[in-house]
This record gives structure tokens, C-alpha cells and sequence, in this order.
């Protein structure tokens, strides 16, 4: 399929995932105060996006909708430099249109820095361990063949790593550079921000060591 084309529909998923995350949070901000009620709206908003996103955007583009998933197929040379070059900043300037959409259409201002400080050694932790089981799980289905089951895998990691990391999963950095732009109940602080997406690049590097000899192994037994 046409670069072009590809590359408009990393764009517009990862637009309209940054719009799902914030205007989510923006209507749970609304509509009660409890803030746990708050993340679980925020969650099912979240995942439940995603999933379209990804079984939609499949066939045209891969649906990567995340750079750290664009960057560990270059690594492991299913997609080429030109490819992800194109394919990130797609995903970075998507995140950034799904920000003035979200905040456009509940009336806030278009953009505003958060102030919301998120990075701990904890919260970097869970980055990790979320970003890590994302990519995990991906490369690993499209090894054993079943990318039909990605876009039910990817949500439900996902919804799952909401509540049991400390980070809640945030797990993309071009999410992560779109929830620096709003100061509403998703936000995250700038310099909060770059440190998750430093955890994102450790987790990607960690799930891509750990899979690495799972998928060779595998290939070592079928070819047994």
C-alpha cells in the first residue's frame, strides 16, 4: 500500500487514541469526583478505542499507533528505516492533533502544559513492565502467526496494566508527548513525561531481549 497512505492512518489512530485518553478524562473530570470511578471510565474509554483502532488500522498500515512498537519491528527488521522513520512521525504529530481535538470539543484551550508530576521509581517501574508486556505480547502473536488476536491481546494488556502498575500503563510515547499538552485529569508534567518515555524505551529493550530467544527457540523446534 501507498507510503502515503500508511502513514495518514498511523496519523489519524494515533490522533484519535490521544483523543479517546484525554476527552475520556475530561468527561470522567465531569461527571463524578470519586477518582477511582474517574480512572475506570478513563480506562474502558481507553481500551475499548484501541481496539477499533487496531482491528481498523490493520490492514492499512499495521495499526503500530505507538513508536516503541514501530521502533522494535525495525529492530527486528520487519519494517524499514524509511518505514519508521515515517511511521513515528506520523504517531508524534497525531498525538499532538488528537490533544486540540479532545480539548476542542469539551471547550477547554487548545493547549496547555500539565502540572501533574507522575515519575517515581515506581511509576518508572510499571512503565517498564507495561511497555514491556505490550510489545511482548505483540511480537509474539505475529510470530505464532495470530495477528487476528492482536486487537483483543493489545486492550486487554493494556486495560489490565491500568490498574496493576503505578504508572497506569501510559506505554507510548507519542500518547505520553500528547497527555503533556493538557492540564486536565490525564495530564502528565513535561519533565514526568520524558521519564516515561525513557521507561517505555527500557521496557521495549527489555521485551525485545526476553522474546528474542522464545522466538528462536520455537523456530529451532519447528525446524527440528
Amino acid at each position: 500500500m501507498h507510503a502515503a497512505i500508511r502513514g495518514g492512518a498511523e496519523l489519524i489512530g494515533t490522533a484519535l487514541l490521544v483523543t479517546a485518553v484525554i476527552g475520556s478524562g475530561i468527561m470522567a473530570e465531569a461527571v463524578t469526583s470519586d477518582v477511582g470511578l474517574r480512572l475506570l471510565l478513563n480506562q474502558l474509554s481507553t481500551i475499548l478505542g484501541l481496539g477499533v483502532l487496531i482491528a481498523a488500522l490493520m490492514p492499512v498500515s499495521g495499526a503500530h499507533i505507538n513508536p516503541v512498537v514501530t521502533f522494535a519491528l525495525f529492530l527486528r527488521r520487519a519494517l524499514s528505516g524509511a518505514d519508521a522513520v515515517m511511521y513515528v512521525l506520523a504517531q508524534l504529530l497525531g498525538s499532538l492533533g488528537g490533544v486540540v481535538l479532545a480539548h476542542l470539543m469539551f471547550g477547554e484551550v487548545l493547549i496547555s502544559i500539565s502540572g501533574q508530576d507522575r515519575l517515581t521509581t515506581g511509576t518508572f517501574v510499571g512503565e517498564v513492565v507495561a511497555t514491556a508486556g505490550l510489545v511482548a505480547v505483540i511480537i509474539l502473536l505475529a510470530h505464532r502467526g495470530h495477528e487476528a488476536a492482536i486487537p483483543l491481546a493489545v486492550p486487554a494488556w493494556i486495560g489490565s496494566a491500568f490498574f496493576f502498575t503505578s504508572s497506569t500503563a501510559f506505554a507510548n510515547p507519542a500518547v505520553t508527548l500528547g497527555r503533556m499538552w493538557t492540564d486536565s485529569f490525564t495530564g502528565i508534567a513535561p519533565l514526568s513525561g520524558f521519564g516515561f518515555m525513557g521507561a517505555q524505551l527500557v521496557g521495549m529493550g527489555l521485551a525485545l531481549a526476553l522474546v528474542t530467544p522464545l522466538v528462536a527457540g520455537s523456530k529451532e523446534k519447528k525446524n527440528g
